[in-house]
């Protein structure tokens, strides 16, 4: 159950729908086989799935654009969401990064991973221990201070100095992080609906 949420029937019901979808492409392909040289068994799947699929999707797509239509964005929000979690959200962007700058693939998991892990003791929680927590430390305490706890722990780690340097890390950094993640919506947007 999920009474905070408004619709989420819609949702799982779009979910229903499109496996309903799907299911029809396992017969849709069998079917391919019978391209070259053709016999009446084709016909039969295709009555079924034809109709049953098409009709499916028409309603799937109506109530989704119903949805979409009442869909109400709280960006504020999310952002402050995001930023609950001191930066963690970015990562994956700064693995990449490392790597990007000659760092192997295992050590770039293992700088990014041992920082993250300092942002979650820093709010108190063990990452060990789910169930128990840990002291603060002066160095967490200084954490809090900063918008992004990661970046905080990140310029004071050697390995992520010698690799990246505090100009390149602050370049990853640089701007909204957020927007970094988004940074080609737009152009997805263009072409899928066309420009406006």
């Amino acid at each position: 159950a999920m009474p905070h949420k408004r619709n989420p029937i819609l949702t799982e019901n779009l979910t229903g729908l499109a496996r309903i979808v799907r299911m029809a492409v396992v017969p849709a392909m069998e079917n391919i086989t019978l391209w070259h040289e053709r016999d009446i068994s084709h016909s039969s799947v295709e009555r079924m799935i034809a109709p049953d699929a098409t009709v499916t999707l028409d309603f799937a797509l109506a109530r989704l654009t119903g949805m979409l239509d009442k869909l109400i964005v709280y960006p504020q929000s999310m952002l402050e969401n995001l930023q609950q979690f001191g930066g963690l959200h970015d990562s994956q962007r700064v693995l990449l990064t490392l790597t990007q700058n000659g760092v192997s693939r295992e050590d770039a998991y293992a700088i990014v991973q041992r920082n993250a892990m300092k942002v979650w003791r820093s709010y108190g929680i063990d990452p060990d221990n789910p169930d128990g927590t840990v002291e603060v430390e002066p160095e967490d305490t200084l954490a809090a201070e900063h918008e992004s706890r990661f970046l905080f722990y990140l310029t004071r780690d050697e390995d992520v100095a010698k690799a990246l340097g505090a100009d390149k890390l602050a370049e990853t950094f640089d701007g909204e992080s957020t927007a970094f993640h988004t940074r080609h919506a737009d152009t997805i947007f263009e072409r899928v609906f066309g420009k406006a």
